[in-house]
């Protein structure tokens, strides 16, 4: 089969949001369940600036995909007028290993990071969570916005940045009249009684107080991807109820959990489960309403390699994509 090349727009018009969310679940609970090939992801880290470059394969049998996804986040790209994090995924033929596609894979970075909360809240926030905080105004805030808006009957949004700029703008770009979207000064202000938060920051340091978070309230953490960043505080961690999208991946990468761990106030037995586990039905979720649960999030190379194969698969039944060859 003639390999084709999916631009972000093309991957755009595929994947609306809410089969991508389903797509999600059903590949966090096929790797929890052992059936997906998936290694750590190996990094190097690039420059003065500690940029890094991520090399992220996977194979699932299931779904019959394998690929990988290259991605790099170089953190000053803001001023290149470039996205921080960038991505191509590699899509190869499950039985000949013969390549099948090129995609971009900024956006599908963007939207499978969102879709995967989305499962995390369904599964884990109370089922009245209606008011939701945004700590953060870049790429994953939007997009955790469009997502979270498929799973829970949002009423409130409160967003915070620590660039007033920014922030005021998410929230006139975002608000509606069945939705209104406030910035707040303080992340105190956003937090505080929210039902829903989602962190998604470039901060390599605690960005709220743990006394801010209301009991009953969903954390979602997708900012901190490396073990000597947080955006949690040890007390949030320790008091809270911690599902993660791999345990390997987890105790190796997160330090949101890691730095907790070496300061002697959390074991590895503190992480509850995998999210693809609690998919499963195989281990509980939220125990009261009152409890504080936390989705701390890697990503995964499943998760771009499922959300690729489907890509091209809707792409090929419409013709969308262009045709290539590398003969």
């Amino acid at each position: 089969m003639t390999p084709i090349l999916l631009t972000e727009s093309d991957v755009r018009a595929v994947l609306p949001m809410p089969d991508l969310i389903e797509a999600m679940e059903q590949a966090l609970a096929a790797f929890s369940a052992g059936r997906v090939a998936q290694p750590v992801r190996q990094v190097v880290e690039v420059g003065a600036d500690r940029n890094f470059f991520a090399v992220m394969p996977a194979a699932l049998d299931d779904a019959a995909a394998v690929g990988a996804k290259l991605v790099t986040v170089y953190h000053h790209n803001d001023a290149r007028g470039l996205p921080s994090h960038l991505a191509t995924i590699v899509l190869l033929d499950h039985e000949t290993g013969a390549l099948t596609a090129l995609l971009d894979g900024r956006y599908i970075t963007e939207a499978r990071t969102a879709a995967v909360s989305a499962v995390s809240a369904r599964r884990l926030a109370r089922p009245d969570a209606s008011v939701l905080a945004i700590l953060g105004s870049g790429v994953q805030a939007h997009s955790h916005l469009a997502a979270l808006r498929h799973v829970a009957g949002l009423r409130e949004v409160r967003v915070w940045s620590p660039h007033a700029e920014r922030r005021e703008a998410f929230a006139r770009e975002t608000t509606s009249p069945a939705l209104p979207v406030r910035a707040t000064a303080d992340a105190a202000a956003a937090v505080g009684g929210a039902d829903l938060i989602v962190l998604a920051t470039a901060s390599r340091a605690p960005v709220l107080e743990h006394a801010d978070v209301a009991d009953g309230a969903h954390v979602m953490a997708v900012g901190a991807c490396r073990p000597d960043q947080r955006e949690m505080p040890t007390a949030l961690v320790r008091r809270a109820r911690v599902y993660v999208d791999s345990r390997a991946s987890a105790l190796a990468e997160a330090g949101d959990l890691l730095l907790p761990i070496a300061e002697g106030a959390i074991g590895a037995d503190h992480i509850a489960g995998e999210l693809g586990d609690l998919v499963a039905g195989r281990i509980a979720g939220r125990r009261s309403p009152a409890e504080v649960t936390v989705f701390k999030s890697l990503g995964m190379a499943v998760e771009d390699v499922a959300a690729a194969r489907l890509a091209v698969e809707r792409a090929r039944a419409i013709g969308r994509g262009r045709a290539f060859s590398l003969a």
